[in-house]
């Protein structure tokens, strides 16, 4: 794989996409529809599938691609692989919390080596360089031309007082239990993979999802909180969290800051 050039087509159409959905965004009575398995699914969501899509298989025609929106990729049996969530977060996009983002990752012998995670109404652009490093792109978010760029890195964390980020729409008592078995100074609500994003800039130490997710939900945050030196692993043994499972379906996990001492599960 060329990286640098993966890095500069993720990042555009993470961009345009992005674009595109806050065009919906803008607009009044958003349609929702409920898919097979219940979740829900709007135009933006398939406007921004569309060109991520179109545009990822332009590019690199040769590399598998598993996308949230297209069932009939789901079936496949990958390693190394494209993934999308073109739009995560869609109940906060329909609520107007703005905590969505536009996913894109590339999995390499089932770890998510690069990514993008782009949250267009927080106007936070996160991604991994060609090197692997995570970043976070300020300024205009020009799809043609990269802005200032910061280099982010994961906290130093104090098992006494940690920080922890949970999820806004699917927070449980589970969730809590777990939570309430460390000493914790500050926990608060994330929509979407800015959770991986929020421990990647150091901003939390800590997220535990007790919950369904995809693979397509996790990849790209995944990616960015690796390059910014974190780490993600199954709740049931703190083994690595790996890509290319059955159905593309994850187990419940954890996301953190090395340093912090995990609970038992």
């Amino acid at each position: 794989m060329d990286y640098d050039r993966l890095t500069a087509v993720m990042r555009r159409l993470a961009l345009e996409a992005g674009a595109r959905i806050m065009e919906f965004y803008g607009a009044p009575g958003v349609a929702v529809r409920a898919k097979d398995d219940e979740s829900p699914v709007t135009a933006a969501d398939e406007a921004a599938d569309a060109l991520i899509s179109a545009g990822l298989r332009e590019a690199f025609p040769d590399v598998p691609l598993v996308t949230e929106e297209q069932a009939d990729t789901h079936a496949q049996e990958l390693d190394t692989f494209l993934i999308v969530d073109p739009l995560d977060g869609t109940k906060e996009f329909v609520k107007r919390r703005g905590d969505f983002t536009v996913n894109i990752a590339y999995v390499e012998h089932g770890l998510p080596v690069r990514g993008v995670v782009y949250a267009p109404a927080r106007k936070r652009l996160f991604y991994t360089t060609a090197t692997g490093r995570a970043m976070e792109e300020t300024g205009a978010h020009d799809p043609e031309a990269a802005g200032e760029t910061r280099e982010i890195a994961v906290a130093h964390p104090d098992n006494a007082a940690l920080r922890v980020v949970a999820s806004q729409s699917h927070r449980d008592a589970e969730t809590d239990a777990y939570i309430a078995r460390y000493e914790v100074a500050d926990t608060r609500s994330a929509g979407s993979s800015l959770k991986f994003c929020l421990v990647a800039t150091g901003e939390a130490d800590l997220y535990p999802r007790l919950g369904r997710t995809m693979e397509w939900d996790t990849a790209a945050g995944h990616a960015v909180l690796a390059g910014a030196g974190g780490t993600v692993v199954r709740f049931d043994d703190h083994t690595p969290l790996t890509y290319g499972k059955p159905g593309f379906a994850n187990p419940f996990f954890i996301a953190h800051a090395p340093g912090v001492e995990l609970a038992g599960s």
